[in-house]
């Protein structure tokens, strides 16, 4: 179960609910992918669940299998953007020391140039 269904707050949310503009990629009963506003690829969009969770291990802990569902839509994100053969990262930042920035869930789906190991 969420920890809420949406947070006031939350940019995320509102971006869910309509209130805040994104350019809108895929839309799922349960998730919502839009283009990153800074962009560290050439394709680079993110992927979010409707209900608000924080991060990756709230939703993983909530057993909903939204974390698959996330999955399978980064990679039909990777397959219409053109990268899923030569390959795309997906990406949970969970924690401000992973980089995260918004506290609502988010998948990074990243591709078409060359990703080096490690991450910067």
């Amino acid at each position: 179960m969420p920890v809420a269904v949406s947070e006031p707050d939350c940019l995320f949310c509102k971006i869910a609910a309509g209130k805040v503009p994104a350019d809108i990629v895929r839309e799922g009963e349960r998730t919502l992918a839009f283009r990153d506003i800074n962009p560290q690829a050439p394709v680079h969009v993110l992927i979010i669940p409707r209900d608000h969770y924080p991060t990756a291990a709230a939703a993983g802990a909530a057993g909903e299998g939204l974390l698959d569902e996330i999955a399978r839509e980064a990679h039909e994100i990777a397959e219409a953007g053109g990268v899923a053969e030569g390959g795309y990262r997906l990406v949970f930042n969970t924690g401000a020391d992973a980089g995260q920035t918004v506290f609502h869930l988010h998948g990074h789906v990243l591709g078409g140039r060359g990703l080096e190991w490690p991450p910067g």
